[in-house]
């Protein structure tokens, strides 16, 4: 096979209906994500599948591969352009039609295949799409497989071969819905929101729910791919008030979100408060430690510092790793500590143990809030959270940084930030205790409070995060201060949120 060159045909020519284009920066740290079709066409898509199962064979697995598709409308259409290339390189592919991203992950459990490859965007606006992919489930791709995967395809480095082919998959639906709830039903009554932003979880959540014998208050669960009121994003404010907006007027038990493709969770409790996903990361941590005495519990550097420092979870004897964020990432580490689950501030959870089978899952999730909230009838969602010790958090804010720079600006601003720490200077007017460069810069201050910077994996942005544990006001200092040495930095653009 040729390599790939740079991308330079345009739509409506007839490079770009012949030739594979593909933007190099669209393999990113544990997924692959283009605007479609300005940075990859459908011979591209078809090259990416051809190198998806070049990479498998050279890894010695069974050619077989489970792919499905979210319920964007250009999705189903790209899905088919990767299923040829999947079959040209020799690769049974058992397609289990439109679904969300955790219900593709469990077929590789239900029709016993090595690799998935599912055709999404997430929560992306319109106009982008991509591949969630792994081997070995529960693990996905991540850094490494990425790169080799990219040195296939854009290298030339693909191998067609004989033996293709394609088949239809029904039912997977019926047993993943099993997987999830089995026999379980509520021993207490719950009216829960269920909020999908009219993505691909809408043909999903509300029949989860119903199943449980939880009462739904349906909130845009019609599919429909424009987004017509909002981006499906349970860590954006927006869909978060939205979601409050409704559980006040329907007076619900607490609201659920789901993202584009199901594999994240929002919530927003009985009081219309939302409640950040590392906070009720921390929730379903207290109630785990009690059945699952010393577990071991995985959150992103994004979260909160209470995993660790949390009273009745170091009473329980839990142990707390802060570990990179990203769901590939997240599901490693998971993996490799034989944690009992990991929480990650953007709404991915990985219940793992005799609670999950280690990806991240949205429904899962909402199966396991409310299984908690059986487990303490007498207990609101506003009970759970108001019994935290009570910090100060912003949402997770994105200012614009681009794909070619965001890296080599992080670095810049890395390097500022470690030699203020050097320097003894202060964040906020308290000593910088510690400085965690996991993933980004993680500066962490004297009295537990701590602000983040670091590259978005799947986005052209930066992403910063702060925490006090005093005060709104000094949580809003150390965003200043931090955004002080971002704004350093020439390249840096718009925030796509703020305090």
């Amino acid at each position: 096979m040729s390599k790939i060159p740079a991308p330079t045909s345009t739509p409506n020519t007839w490079e770009f209906l012949r030739d594979p284009m593909i933007t190099p920066t669209g393999f990113r740290e544990y997924d692959a994500r283009w605007k479609y079709p300005d940075e990859i066409n459908l011979p591209g898509m078809t090259a990416l599948g051809l190198g998806i199962g070049t990479q498998m064979k050279k890894r010695g697995l069974t050619p077989e591969i489970a792919v499905g598709n979210d319920y964007r409308d250009y999705s189903l259409t790209i899905k088919n352009a990767l299923i040829v290339g999947l079959m040209q390189a020799g690769i049974k592919v058992k397609d289990i039609g439109p679904c969300i991203t955790p219900m593709c992950y469990f077929s590789a459990f239900h029709l016993d295949t090595p690799a998935v490859a599912m055709v999404t965007a997430s929560h992306n606006p319109n106009g982008w799409t991509g591949v969630k992919m792994g081997f070995e489930m529960p693990l996905t791709h991540g850094p490494d497989e990425m790169a080799e995967l990219k040195d296939i395809v854009l290298n030339g480095k693909s191998e067609p071969s004989d033996g293709g082919s394609y088949e239809v998959i029904d039912g997977v639906w019926d047993a993943y819905m099993d997987d999830l709830v089995g026999d379980f039903k509520m021993s207490r009554k719950l009216k829960v929101v269920c909020a999908t932003g009219n993505g691909t979880a809408a043909a999903y959540g509300p029949a989860l729910f119903e199943r449980l014998g939880v009462e739904v208050v349906e909130s845009h669960n019609t599919l429909d791919y424009t987004f017509p009121h909002y981006n499906p994003n349970p860590e954006a404010m927006e869909m978060l008030h939205d979601m409050s907006d409704s559980v006040k007027a329907s007076g619900a038990d607490f609201a659920l979100g789901f993202d584009g493709d199901g594999d994240r969770c929002g919530v927003v409790d009985d009081e219309g408060e939302e409640i950040f996903a590392d906070k009720v990361g921390v929730i379903m941590a207290r109630d785990l430690i009690k059945l699952y005495p010393g577990a071991t519990f995985v959150a992103d550097v994004k979260s909160t510092g209470l995993f660790a420092s949390d009273p009745d979870l170091i009473a329980g004897g839990a142990k707390a790793d802060y570990w990179k964020t990203g769901h590939s990432h997240m599901k490693r580490r998971v993996h490799e500590l034989g944690a009992l689950a990991g929480f990650e501030k953007s709404g991915h959870y990985f219940l793992a143990g005799d609670i999950g089978r280690g990806y991240d899952d949205g429904m899962r999730v909402a199966v396991e809030i409310c299984k908690l909230m059986d487990r303490n009838p007498d207990m609101k969602m506003s009970d759970l959270r108001k019994a935290l010790p009570v910090t100060y958090s912003t949402p997770t804010m994105s200012p614009y940084c681009s794909d070619l720079e965001k890296y080599d600006v992080l670095d810049r601003i890395v390097a500022k930030l470690v030699a203020m720490a050097d320097a003894g200077e202060t964040l906020a007017g308290q000593k910088i205790k510690e400085v965690v460069t996991v993933n980004g810069v993680r500066l962490i201050l004297e009295n537990g409070s701590w602000g983040l910077v670091r590259a978005s994996s799947n986005t052209p942005n930066l992403v910063v995060v702060c925490e006090s544990s005093e005060s709104d006001a000094q949580m809003r200092q150390i965003f200043a201060e931090l955004d002080a040495v971002i704004q350093t930095e020439p390249a840096i653009g718009e925030y796509d949120q703020k305090i």
